[in-house]
This record gives C-alpha cells, structure tokens and sequence, in this order.
C-alpha cells in the first residue's frame, strides 16, 4: 500500500531534496541542483508565483520507504486552451504502477481546483527553469534543467501523457566558423552607421535592463501565455546575476541609442556546482569562489535571443552573433556554447540556430494530459 505525505515540515523537506540524490547516486551524469534554489520555488515569501497560483508537495512512500515525489500546482496566470495545472519536480522508481498512482493523485488534486488538464514536468515558476522532460541526450544537465532517468518517459507516455511541445537544446563550438549568411549580413548592417553593437556591463544594469525589457516585450511577450516583463523585475533578476555575469558574452544592438536585438548568455554554473552537492552555506560559498577563480568553465548557456519586429529579416541577428562571438573567442576561455532550449514551436529561433551549424545536443518534452480522454488532443500551435 502507498501512503502519500504532504511536504509539511523540516523532515519532509530534506527528504524530497534527498530522494532524487540517492535514486541517481550511481550515474555519473547527474549534478544536484542546489537545494536552495529548489526551496525557493516552494517558499510564498519568495515565489511571485503563489500569489497567483498555489502549489503542494508530497511524498509516496511503501514500506516507510520513499519510493516517488511530486508537486503539483495551479497557476492562473498560465493562460491555455482549457484549464490547465501543472506537475513538477516528479521523481520514482521505475515502476508504472508507482508512478500511475502519482499521476492519478495529482489529477484528482487539480480536478478538485477546477482543472480540465495537466501539463508535466514544469516549474512552479518561470519556462528557464526545470521545464521539461529529458527525452534525448542524457549528459551532464545546464544549471536550471531537469534531468531524469530514460525510463521517465515511459511512465509518463504509458500513462497516457502525450508531448505538448518539444524542447530543442542545439550546441556548437566556439570556435567553428560562423556561417556565411552571418558574415554577409554583419557586412551589410556594419556600413550602416547608425548600427551598433554592446556587450552588456555590470556597471550599467539598470540601463541593459530597460533595454532587456523593451526587445523582450515587443519580440517576445506574445509567445509567453500572456507574460509581459516589467522593467524593475528585469533589473532586480540581473543584480541577482550579477556575480556570476560575463561582460564578454551577453550583447545588444542599438539603432542609434535605440535598442533593437539582444543575445543574453552565462556560464553554465552546473560546471562549478557540481561539486557542492546540493549544498550553498558558508564553506560551498568559498568553494564556489575558489573554483569560479581558477576552474576554467569552457561552457556557455544561450539564455534569450530576441529582435525587435521591425528588424526581423533584416541581417540583424548575424550581426550580433558575428560581432559577439569576435569577441568572446578573444576574451573568455568558452568552447562550446548551448542553447538552453527552443520549442519546436518556433521555426523562426530553430532556423537561426541550424544556421548557426549547431547540433541537437539533448531534447526535452513538455507533456500534456486531458482529463476528459475523448477530447481532441491538439499540441502547442506554431508561432
């Protein structure tokens, strides 16, 4: 028999930050997320999202042994077709029994909310952030994705998941020649003098932030289920970066002073939290500045790309690149770059990224599940 255990108190906490640690002890692929970061997400004080949304977690245990967890959510601002709550942070043995019974008692949760679908595993929270499931790719994951065994699929699929949107992770080296149809384009855009390009600097946040927020808002607040950015949340989240910002690696363009493109990159901090398993106090803090001094971190995670609509088709995405990565192979000890992830939704951002001579380096699914099973099933429309 499976008894199921609402995420109360401190034991319970530690016990669904431990669970995922030990059912992957043995694969060298996995990096523990920070449990602060995880914590975080569950914390009202400090997750805008509860005060549109609520959230649970539990545990399923047989035996007195933990053999599954799970969140589950709703989040009103997460505009679709149907009502729709989500499911997250789902870990389990690899038992389809196990797991149908998670699944079952997420949906009778969110059924009582007023639900009519699921969607799984998403983040209580932002789309950066561990969304997805891993389907393809099982290597070391980016800071912030999900990572699972690849018989998480079955569970999900056997159960009657079907995938909403596939999320596509391309990488390329550094080093490899940028393409011809940049280097013609960042040609054409260089003689034009009212033409620039900047990479972004710690000293000015607050400027890059307005600018972060206007290319985001008129290239891509449409695509979000209804999100739309505020600059002064724009601006605390790059303070929040602003220790683990590269001056070299993040770019915008200016129409004159205007801003009309922008590339936002980090490093992928999984290359230097993997060491503190799990952990962020004083000592993993130290670690952590130890290692960012003198651990080289040759990779780098594409986080946003965006250009404003009156620019599109206009070459102004191979100027950027083409002056962007001149300058980060001068600057940085980068080799490969990752796009963190494009849904196939968007043949716009997957065409710049094969143009780019990248490869799919990993996939990941965002799974959907009716609850009325003789409705149509329709995936996410293209942009």
């Amino acid at each position: 028999m499976i008894i199921v255990e609402e995420v109360q108190n401190k034991h319970h906490k530690r016990e669904f930050l431990e669970f995922p640690a030990q059912l992957y002890k043995h694969d060298k692929n996995y990096i523990r997320p920070l449990d602060k970061y995880i914590e975080e997400i569950f914390d009202p004080e400090k997750n805008k999202f509860f005060k549109n949304g609520e959230c649970k977690r539990f545990l399923f245990k047989k035996n007195h042994k933990t053999i599954g967890k799970v969140a589950v959510f709703i989040n009103h601002c997460y505009e679709q077709k149907q009502p729709t709550g989500g499911i997250g942070f789902f870990d389990c043995i690899n038992d389809q029994e196990t797991a149908n019974f998670i699944f079952d008692y997420c949906k009778n949760w969110l059924q009582e909310k007023g639900m009519e679908a699921m969607d799984g595993p998403i983040n209580f929270g932002e789309r950066d952030k561990f969304w997805g499931l891993l389907i393809e790719g099982y290597i070391e994951p980016l800071f912030g994705m999900n990572y699972n065994f690849p018989y998480y699929k079955d569970l999900f699929e056997n159960y009657g998941f079907e995938i909403y949107f596939e999320q596509l992770c391309f990488t390329r080296p550094v080093f490899a020649e940028v393409s011809r149809i940049f280097t013609i384009a960042h040609e054409k855009n260089r003689r034009n003098p009212a033409i620039s390009a900047q990479p972004m600097k710690k000293n000015n946040l607050a400027k890059f932030a307005k600018d972060f927020t206007e290319v985001y808002n008129k290239a891509w607040a449409c695509h979000g289920e209804g999100k739309h950015l505020e600059e002064a949340k724009v601006l605390k989240m790059f303070n929040t970066m602003k220790p683990i910002i590269n001056e070299h690696i993040s770019w915008f363009v200016y129409e004159n002073e205007k801003p009309i493109a922008m590339w936002i990159n980090i490093p992928d901090l999984n290359q230097w939290f993997k060491y503190l398993n799990g952990k962020f106090g004083l000592f993993e803090k130290l670690k952590f500045l130890f290692l960012k001094r003198f651990k080289k971190n040759e990779k780098m995670v594409g986080l946003v790309f965006g250009v404003v609509p009156e620019w599109q088709k206009k070459g102004i995405d191979g100027y950027m690149i083409w002056e962007g990565t001149q300058y980060l192979r001068k600057h940085t000890d980068f080799k490969i770059t990752e796009l963190q992830w494009i849904g196939d939704f968007n043949p716009k951002m997957i065409k710049i990224a094969e143009t780019l001579d990248t490869t799919v380096t990993r996939k990941l699914a965002t799974y959907r599940y009716l609850f009325d099973r003789n409705k149509e099933f329709e995936r996410h429309p293209i942009l």
